[in-house]
This record gives C-alpha cells, structure tokens and sequence, in this order.
C-alpha cells in the first residue's frame, strides 16, 4: 500500500514545480522530500518524475497518478485544517502576491500591526505587477486589480479607484500641457506595459469615455518605474492615483488633462478557492480589507 504523506509529498512537488519549492511551503528539508518520492516510485515500481538541474515535469504514469490522486488529497487535506483551525490561532507561512507599489501606496504599518496582532504567523510577499501563477509559486492571498478570471480562485473586492494622467513640471514647462485626450498622441507618454506595440489608453471624462493610442520612448511593466520616469521628466503617465499622492503633494507631478481620468480600478484579495478555510487566511484577509477601506477615503478624490 502506498504511503499517503508520500503521496501528498508527490502533489505539493508538481504545484510548486520543484523539491525546494516543496520544501519550503512544508518546513522540511529538501533532501527529505526528494527521499520520501524515491521510496514512493520504488514502491508503486513506476517512476512518477523526469528530474533535471532546474526543473521536474511529470511522466506519464506520474501525470495519470497526479490526476487521479490530487482531488481526494486536497479533500482530505482541507477537512484536516478544517478540524484543526477549529481550536487554534491563525499560524503559519502565508505567500502573499501584490503589485510591486502595493508598499509605496499602503506602506508596511498595516502588515507590521497584523503581525502583532497573530504573532505565529509569518508573511512572504511576492511583488511584481505581471499576474502571478498561484498554484506554481504556492500564493496563498493574491492582491490584484482587475476584473477575475480565474473560476479556481475566488476574491473579496476590497476597495476601488481610478488612474490620473500627470507629469513633471519640468515637462510641462518644456513641452507645455496637452488640450484635450487627442493632443497625448503628440506628446512622449509612458505606457504601463508589458507587450510591445501600441498602446491605448481609455480615459473618461465630461464627454464620456475616448480612447487615444500613446507611444514614448520609455515603458516600464510596473506602475512604480512608470511614475519614477514621469518624475524624472520622460513623459506624460497613466498611474493609479493612491500612487501619486506623495509626488503631487511635493510637486514632483502636477495633473494633465484634471477632467480626465481612468474609472473603475478595483483591488481584490484572492485566495485560491481549496485554501478559504485556513485560519490564517481567513485572519490576514479580513484585517487588510478593514485597513484599505479605511484608506479608500482618501483615494477617491472628489471630481
């Protein structure tokens, strides 16, 4: 008979894609794990994994036996944390996926008060503004704006704002302010992107939406390197307006175009839909969406 702790071992390997990834979400050493799966393809007679230097893909049979065993696993993992959550505090590791500003907009006081609050339990962040693979890098809480698309996943909108164009004095002075939406296409702007190619910005405004295609000769796939280049001058941004607060205050931007803005940015926590009943989660989730409803006052400026 095979070993279940073998077994779950095998499936937590294929998410996170490899030993070490297994390793770290369970808190054991790698070489325990890459021991328990040879007793577990010795003891099935099959070999379930190809291993290289960088990487792990499944073989065939390892592939059939992931299929087939990963449902009644993650059931029976999912009562056991139910039935253990039951009588204790939020502990453990949690991975939490962000936008590479979501620090420069909340600052960290938020996360450093949850963690003094449930003091057994440990935060990774992983910030980057591309769409992060929950499963492969084993994220328990996803913060993202956007609309979801994922139906493994399910998320809790917790606050909503818009995006303002703005610039730097300096390039205003120099290259002066355009007169409507149409007039950025004459202008350098800097697109938040991560593809190469046109861009078009969709803005709303006292005649409705419009859209207009930009072009620079800068672009940058996180909001925080769009808006350091905006500072420095290189052209006229796009960016979510909790993250130009400080820049205007100091006029370091001033606004372009004030009647114009992007609607309808939306931040969501998102835990995928096998993980909602951890306590942790549960915990972590709760405290940040009272905390950036608390914030959002200041984040939707009056029009």
């Amino acid at each position: 008979m095979l070993d279940l702790n073998q077994i779950h071992l095998f499936v937590q390997i294929v998410k996170a894609g490899s030993f070490a990834g297994a390793a770290r979400r369970l808190g054991i050493p790698t070489n325990t794990v890459s021991r328990h799966i040879r007793q577990l393809e010795q003891a099935a007679d099959l070999p379930f994994l190809h291993r290289s230097t960088r990487k792990i893909t499944l073989t065939a049979a390892g592939h059939a036996f992931y299929e087939r065993c990963t449902p009644s696993i993650e059931d029976l993992s999912r009562v056991s944390e139910e039935t253990l959550d039951a009588g204790r505090v939020p502990s453990g590791v949690l991975r939490v996926a962000a936008p590479a500003g979501f620090f420069d907009i909340l600052g960290i006081k938020h996360t450093a008060e949850f963690l003094s609050l449930h003091p057994s339990v440990r935060l990774e962040f992983v910030l980057d503004d591309a769409k992060t693979d929950l499963i492969a890098e084993s994220i328990d809480v996803a913060f993202r704006s956007g609309r979801l698309i994922d139906s493994r996943s399910s998320g809790t909108r917790l606050v909503q704002s818009h995006s303002i164009l703005a610039a730097s004095p300096a390039y205003i002075k120099k290259y002066g302010s355009p007169a409507s939406p149409q007039a950025l296409s004459n202008h350098a702007c800097i697109p938040l992107a991560r593809d190469p190619g046109r861009v078009q910005w969709r803005l709303d405004g006292p005649g409705g939406s419009t859209e207009v295609t930009v072009s620079g000769s800068f672009r940058a796939n996180t909001a925080q390197a769009v808006m350091q280049a905006a500072v420095a001058g290189l052209g006229i941004a796009l960016l979510p307006y909790p993250l130009t607060v400080p820049a205007l205050e100091t006029r370091q931007l001033v606004r372009v175009l004030d009647e114009y803005r992007q609607e309808g940015i939306s931040m969501h926590a998102i835990v995928l839909s096998r993980r909602q009943t951890s306590r942790a989660v549960a915990a972590f989730v709760e405290f940040m969406s009272s905390r950036l409803l608390r914030e959002a006052a200041s984040w939707n400026e009056p029009r």
